[in-house]
């Protein structure tokens, strides 16, 4: 985790993201870096925009206690809802027939 918050960091900060600065921001605090870490995070992080990111994770976290809150699903929402229960009640009895020969 030491390596995402050092990302986060040196994004905030403007500066490029790399092992080196990765193993610097981590020096700093007290720890002693992974060159396979930082590289790993490098990596993974070239050409990702951090700002999207963490701004596509808030609106999903905006977005999910709506849906988790119980609203009423739409009227399509309810039709393929029982659809789905309808063909997986077929499958489960096909299910079953199947055991008894």
């Amino acid at each position: 985790m030491e390596y995402i918050y050092a990302a986060l960091l040196l994004d905030a900060a403007g500066k490029e993201i790399n092992e080196k600065s990765l193993e610097d921001v981590v020096k700093a605090a007290g720890l002693s870096p992974d060159q396979a870490m930082a590289k790993s995070v490098a990596n993974s992080l070239k050409g990702v925009n951090i700002k999207d990111v963490i701004k596509n994770a808030q609106t999903m976290q905006v977005a999910a206690p709506a849906a988790a809150s119980g609203a009423q699903p739409a009227k399509a929402e309810k039709k393929e809802a029982k659809e789905e229960k309808a063909v997986s009640e077929e499958e489960a009895a096909g299910g079953l027939a199947s055991l008894f020969g």
